[in-house]
């Protein structure tokens, strides 16, 4: 039987990502995010309901959410879900997390991004538009989608649509 493991969050960031190394060199952060559900009651009455997730990004895409993410920032993530097991003191502990692939930075690209100062936006990664705000997940093993060919950007011009 096929699984599918996929996530799209779109949110703000919750916390100031901490770039860090590990042993091999490669880049990594964790960061959280908020995600907002706005709902109504069976009463008619709107409740809003906000969701804590933690994303972990991992290689390039880790390396300039450090660089151009601060808490606040609105932020689209894809990725996978992975549910982390450990034992403390005998006692059986889990966290479901993300595991982000695709970074995108929403919001303006200059002045009006919420007082975050006018960082410039660079693309990165695999599959990044030219100017874009997308930032793949290098070595992720998942096809970019349609029109990918892994080759330099801008490769797939001469398709008519």
């Amino acid at each position: 039987m096929a699984s599918f493991n996929r996530v799209i969050l779109m949110g703000n960031v919750t916390r100031d990502p901490e770039l860090r190394y590990i042993a091999n060199g490669t880049a990594v952060t964790d960061i959280g995010l908020a995600v907002n559900d706005r709902r109504k009651t069976p009463s008619g009455e709107w409740v809003e309901e906000t969701t804590f997730v933690d994303v972990t990004l991992w290689g390039r895409t880790a390396e300039i959410a450090g660089e151009y993410v601060t808490k606040g920032s609105p932020l689209l993530i894809e990725g996978r879900l992975k549910l982390d097991t450990w034992e403390k003191d005998g006692k059986k502990n889990s966290k479901l997390r993300v595991v982000g692939e695709k970074m995108q930075l929403l919001g303006s690209r200059s002045g009006g991004d919420g007082g975050r100062g006018s960082k410039p936006r660079v693309a990165a990664g695999r599959g990044a538009s030219q100017g874009g705000d997308e930032f793949n997940q290098a070595n992720d093993g998942f096809d970019d989608g349609p029109g990918s060919s892994g080759g330099p950007v801008g490769a797939d011009d001469d398709i008519p649509f």
